[in-house]
């Protein structure tokens, strides 16, 4: 797989944040390291290779180096606010306005589980993998750390960071067991570490991390939420993943197979399966709540490649003007909302299925001065809301109806009519039809022009 380019996103404070993007799947995602990370140096390692590209298939990826951190510029000792802003600035380089984010552990963690619960409206969902509310040991938080362990011990960190010798030593804070025997990834390793930080940052960063406590904040996430973990992981328990479950409202607690902390070390496959039908089921959950019912209105006009062809250019172009001037004028009247256009056709949705055929009768009659006729058809549905629009099966039934349609008639769904009882509108049987797509026949009714408007008569349409 060909490493993707490095680019800079600039914060609000001008910190250059090091960032890739990688992947094709349908829904970004945003891959918040740990402690360490090196966005050109990871992709050495073969299984983490292998990890953003089984990612890549299920996302658009989007990964990045916290400021101080890898490639991103080494800056003063960052708060989390201004760690948020890497956040925004990566996002909106990266052109993504909605992400799931994926942090692991207490730091890449605890900056995703911040940005969720302060900017929810542009997290899609929250992931967090191997995650600590906090670093440090408490009498309340018993899954933290001494401060004399690890990446927290001044004397180990400042004399052997970097070196190979040291690599089982820090086995744990590296997130590997399973590779350890493995003389290379040793030498990648030591070489990672030097890459990733220097000493003096890391024991900065170790402070920072072991001082925040996120417990706070957990309740006040609002996003779907789930939290990953391997049992088998010496770090992690089912009773810790339990109480942080119970401080963020309605999250899920997964365990998945494996010994390493870090999600790519073993078999990477089954974790990317979690993450995937996790971010599968919120999509799917978020398109059966983002409908609303709909009524919607197609138009477009009869034979009009025949008219444009006689009119020539110029005189079609001011026709098709001011057909779309009346059709405009009429879709506010009648508290309509255009959706599209497209040649001579509008897509419009109404709230009330009745003001849509009014609407509908409206255009007939406004647009015959101009010498033309048009054909619409209606159908009245639950609608998919797709980047604020209506989709969905219900609009492509709206436009079978108005393709079957003849010049100057409006023909509706037997949902419409029976919507409409009591509101004066009168009906005619047009026939059942089968729509192109479409499972079953479906029954279409002709709405009647009232006695001091009479329509054209036509002939009725073929299917």
């Amino acid at each position: 797989m060909q490493i993707p380019e490095t680019r800079y996103a600039v914060t609000s404070d001008g910190v250059h944040i090091a960032y890739q993007v990688s992947g094709r799947g349908p829904i970004d995602l945003l891959w918040s390291e740990g402690w360490l990370s090196h966005v050109e140096i990871l992709w050495e390692l073969p299984i983490y290779a292998r990890w953003m590209q089984l990612l890549g298939e299920a996302f658009r990826v989007i990964h990045f180096d916290k400021r101080g951190i890898g490639l991103s510029d080494r800056t003063a000792t960052p708060d989390l606010d201004a760690r948020m802003d890497d956040v925004r600035a990566v996002l909106d380089a990266a052109g993504s306005e909605r992400a799931v984010l994926m942090g692991e552990g207490a730091d890449g963690g605890g900056l995703a589980t911040m940005y969720a619960a302060t900017f929810p409206d542009r997290v899609y969902a929250l992931i967090l993998w191997h995650f600590k509310a906090r670093a440090a040991w408490s009498p309340d938080y018993p899954w933290g750390q001494e401060q004399d362990r690890g990446r927290y011990a001044t004397a180990d960190v400042s004399s052997r960071w970097g070196r190979e010798d040291a690599i089982r030593q820090y086995s744990e804070e590296l997130g590997a067991r399973t590779p350890l025997d493995d003389p290379m990834f040793v030498r990648w390793a030591a070489r990672y570490t030097r890459y990733a930080a220097s000493p003096g940052t890391v024991l900065e960063q170790g402070r920072i991390w072991y001082e925040t406590d996120l417990r706070g904040v957990l309740p006040a996430i609002h996003v779907p939420t789930l939290l990953l973990y391997r049992p088998d992981y010496a770090g992690a328990s089912s009773e810790e993943m339990e109480y942080l479950r119970g401080l963020i409202p309605g999250s899920r607690v997964e365990a998945v197979g494996g010994e390493d902390e870090q999600p790519y070390f073993g078999d990477p496959t089954e974790v990317v399966g979690a993450v995937a039908r996790f971010a599968d089921a919120v999509r799917w959950e978020e398109a059966q709540l983002d409908r609303v019912l709909a009524s919607v209105m197609f138009t477009d006009i009869v034979d009009s490649t025949v008219k444009a062809v006689a009119l020539g250019d110029g005189a079609w172009r001011e026709l098709v003007e001011r057909h779309h001037a009346h059709i405009r004028a009429l879709i506010s009247r009648y508290r309509g909302r255009e959706i599209d256009t497209a040649g001579d056709g509008f897509f419009a949705a109404f709230d009330g299925p009745a003001r849509a055929i009014r609407c509908a009768s409206a255009i007939r009659e406004a647009v015959r001065p101009l010498g033309i006729d048009v054909r619409t058809g209606l159908h009245t549905g639950e609608c998919e809301l797709i980047d604020g629009k209506p989709g969905g099966l219900s609009v492509v039934i709206g436009a079978r109806i108005g393709a079957l349609a003849g010049a100057g008639e409006v023909l509706v769904s037997q949902t419409v009519k029976d919507l409409v009882a009591g509101s004066g509108l009168t009906f005619e049987d047009a026939g059942d039809y089968e729509l192109k797509g479409i499972p079953d026949r479906w029954h279409v009714y002709r709405v009647v022009p009232p006695p001091d408007k009479p329509g054209r008569e036509v002939s009725d349409p073929n299917p």
